[in-house]
């Protein structure tokens, strides 16, 4: 009975262990299947579903903030961010549109190799089930079944977005301070937002066009899920 025991123990290690290695890279903290992904959006390391609530640190050249992200919100949402922020999708990467008082966005890589596979991949739509209140965290769009890896944070209420369709995945909990103040005195003139149909700059020359465009953009240095 004892050795039973052993035996299931090591065995439940071996597992463990396992999953563990797959889900951290050799620097402990991607998985070694994002590179790979990052180009494959079919990939299998997509499927992932996230977490009932997880939370996500991301560090920008301002400061850390902290996004809590609840599925019950917006399942579909929160899947496709959990994925991103496990591949590394938004790192070093920029926040190249600010309304001042109003929203900062992000979501475009600083690769335009990577930008170019993901910037036509939409997820469909989730319900809103939550209102557009300062601080929390919501897909940028251009109609219906049209999100893809763009966000924004509310830096106000903005309770018209709810009508349109702007489906909250989750809200800032920590690090508000942080997102108000990211640079915003460029506004609208690196791309602007998704319906503007003027973001081509970016998807074509990424990093290198904003930094040496709009030098004072701020950075998003890195994001990843937190242990839970």
């Amino acid at each position: 009975m004892g050795r039973l025991r052993s035996n299931a123990a090591l065995a439940a290690a071996t597992l463990f262990l396992a999953g563990w290695s797959c889900a951290r890279t050799l620097d402990g903290s991607r998985p070694a299947a994002a590179p790979a992904a990052l180009r494959g959006p079919r990939d299998a390391f997509w499927t992932q579903r996230s977490p009932d609530t997880f939370r996500v640190a991301v560090e920008t050249s301002k400061g850390q903030l902290v996004v809590e992200s609840r599925r019950a919100w917006a399942p579909v949402g929160c899947d496709r961010f959990y994925n991103l922020v496990r591949a590394g999708f938004f790192d070093d990467s920029r926040f190249f549109r600010v309304r001042s008082g109003a929203f900062v966005q992000f979501g475009i890589p600083g690769d335009p190799a990577v930008a170019a596979v993901w910037m036509n991949d939409a997820i469909p739509d989730d319900l809103v089930r939550r209102s557009n209140t300062r601080g929390t965290v919501a897909y940028a769009m251009t109609g219906p079944n049209t999100r893809t890896t763009q966000l924004f944070v509310n830096l106000r209420d903005n309770p018209p977005l709810d009508r349109e369709g702007f489906a909250p995945i989750g809200t800032v909990v920590e690090g508000m301070d942080v997102a108000d103040r990211i640079y915003a005195a460029y506004a609208e003139q690196p791309g602007g937002g998704m319906r503007g149909g003027k973001q081509g700059r970016i998807f074509e020359g990424g990093n290198a066009v904003l930094d040496r465009d709009f030098p004072l953009l701020d950075r998003l240095i890195r994001a990843t899920v937190e242990p839970r």
